[in-house]
């Protein structure tokens, strides 16, 4: 088999997974309560991140924090760098680790627990943490506990030992059960398995569209049923009501690409937890970011005007995410009232899932 020809069969199958993986909506979410919270002992930054630089030998943590004087940036137990109430410090000559974890100390209010989004892994891509994200109500989606991801299939043995040192210990598949047959997670032992299969038995993509236009609105289309198609209902059902249950369980959930269904399934899970939509549309384009040099790779095997039909399937964009918040609004009226009606989460379930994953 030439390389083009093997570059293009995994293309093809990979589009008929996002293609027949619809994306799906999302809105508002119920608001938590803050009974008994002072502001003394409330989280008081409105924004904080971690990147690793390209090798992996620096850090850089950038934070902002109104009305704090003073942030203390913690690692291994010991101050690496502090500064004001605004911050971006570049730090150097850790020693190795899966991730580098940073506490960020106020001189007043709670602390954040923080590391690089990414998991850098040598058979895996867009395998990131789902938490790390400030609500609206100031509270943060903890970090460490949900993952999302793309195939497992390729993990080496090394990864599968850094995934049981982190702590997995359920799977959830969100692929058909041909793609499951093709491409068989590999997982940590002791890990738990659960299919979760998304699109079911609607079918796979018969050809491709005609334009870049036409291969957009196929997208577009797709994430409508990631809202409306039964099998979608049950398998987001599955996952998001067996993260509620989970009891601090270390999750990851995925497809094969791990931005369009999988996309979905993190949008709509920080959603029920109160992520503001401006966050949840750019933690849903950053699969763009964490899958460019694969997504390159493909395109650059393929006759250009291929290619050009191509890139509208490899992409997320905010029209495909958008649409699926219009089905939520045009089915349900309102977010809330899909994860109650669609997807069997009540008003207790999202305080659970609130109580368990989120800070401050």
């Amino acid at each position: 088999m030439t390389q083009m020809t093997r570059v293009r069969a995994s293309s093809y199958a990979l589009v008929a997974a996002l293609l027949v993986g619809l994306s799906a909506p999302v809105a508002a979410a119920h608001p938590a309560s803050h009974d008994g919270h002072t502001a003394h002992h409330r989280i008081p930054f409105t924004a904080a991140t971690v990147m690793a630089s390209e090798d992996g030998s620096s850090f850089t943590v950038e934070w902002k924090a109104p009305g704090v004087r003073h942030v203390a940036v913690r690692a291994g137990g010991r101050t690496v760098a502090s500064g004001g109430s605004t911050g971006k410090v570049t730090v150097r000559g850790l020693p190795a680790a899966d991730r580098q974890w940073f506490d960020l100390v106020p001189d007043r209010g709670q602390g954040l627990h923080l590391a690089d989004r990414e998991i850098r892994l040598d058979g895996g891509v867009n395998f990131r943490d789902a938490g790390g994200y400030r609500t609206t109500d100031g509270h943060w989606v903890r970090m460490g506990e949900i993952y999302r991801t793309a195939s497992l299939d390729k993990l080496s043995d090394r990864d599968l030992a850094k995934l049981k040192r982190l702590g997995i210990s359920v799977d959830y598949d969100l692929r058909t059960q041909q793609e499951r047959t093709s491409a068989p997670d590999r997982v940590p032992a002791g890990s738990r398995y659960v299919v979760a299969d998304v699109l079911g038995d609607l079918g796979g993509l018969s050809g491709l569209p005609a334009s870049p236009e036409a291969a957009a609105q196929l997208m577009v289309d797709a994430e409508k049923t990631m809202v409306s198609a039964p099998t979608a209902q049950k398998a987001y059902t599955t996952v998001l009501q067996g993260i509620a249950d989970a009891d601090g369980a270390n999750t990851l959930f995925h497809c094969t690409a791990g931005k369009d269904r999988t996309g979905w399934a993190n949008a709509t899970l920080l959603t029920a937890l109160g992520v503001p939509r401006e966050t949840v549309t750019a933690d849903y384009l950053a699969s763009n970011t964490y899958r460019a040099k694969e997504n390159a790779a493909m395109l650059a095997a393929m006759p250009p005007a291929q290619a050009a039909v191509y890139k509208p399937l490899l992409d997320v964009r905010p029209e495909y995410l958008n649409s699926g918040f219009q089905e939520v609004t045009s089915r349900y009226g309102t977010f809330d009232h899909y994860l109650d009606k669609s997807l069997g989460l009540s008003h207790r379930d999202v305080r659970d899932l609130r109580e368990d994953l989120l800070v401050g």
